[in-house]
This record gives structure tokens, sequence and C-alpha cells, in this order.
């Protein structure tokens, strides 16, 4: 999308994707392994660029939200492939702001309702070709 011009905007985009990964491990490591709070915000705070206090907001939320993190990145990775799939179908035809578009248009849904919007956006838009 041409948004990040400088090195220092990259840095940023990349200090959120450490942060995202990061948060995959708190969740697992605290609700699947047992870890402290402490030993949590050790690790955000060690390999991430947040602040103490985004640190502990975060692990606040973490505790009290199980899966969430997860929950996100599976949603990402899902959307991803939906867009792969919509640009593999559409070629040229395709429109990432009308494929973000039939994403959004009917709010938070589960991930079988998207794929099935997504399948259909896919199938108006070939017929538009």
């Amino acid at each position: 999308m041409g948004v990040y011009h400088t090195p220092y905007q990259a840095f940023g985009r990349l200090t959120y994707e450490m942060w995202r990964a990061c948060r995959l491990v708190v969740d697992t490591g605290m609700h699947a392994l047992g870890w402290t709070r402490e030993r949590a915000q050790t690790f955000l705070a060690t390999n991430t660029a947040l602040s103490l206090h985004e640190v502990r907001t975060e692990i606040d939320r973490y505790i009290s939200w199980p899966g969430q993190a997860l929950a996100y990145k599976i949603g990402e990775l899902k959307i991803v492939e939906l867009r792969r799939r919509a640009e593999a179908a559409l070629g040229a035809a395709f429109d990432v702001r009308a494929f973000h578009d039939a994403v959004l248009e009917n709010g938070g849904v589960t991930l079988s309702v998207l794929e099935r919007r997504i399948d259909v956006h896919i199938r108006d838009a070939g017929r538009r070709k």
C-alpha cells in the first residue's frame, strides 16, 4: 500500500509485529503453561518495545480474556487466506476496497460465516468481470 516510506516507519510496523507474536507466547504461557503474571510481564517487557505501563495493561487484558491473542491471529490468517483466494479467482478484477467492504459489512462474524461471505463476494465479482 506504500504506507511506510522511511526506515523508522518500517521499524514501527515491525515493532507491532513483534508485539503481536509475543502476545501469542504470553497468552499461551499463562493459560496453558501456568506462567505467573511476573513471568509474562518480564517476557513482554524484554521482547517488545512496549512501555512498562503498556506491558502491565496488556498482561491484565490477556489474564482476563484467555485466548484473545490467539483468536485475533487466527482471524488475521483467515482474512489473508481469503484475500489470496479472491485475488487468485478474480485476477485483475480484484478490488481490495470491495474485498474489505465484504469482510467488514456484517461486523463481527464467525470465520465460517466470513468464508461463505467472501465466496459470495468472489462469485458476484466474477460475474461482473
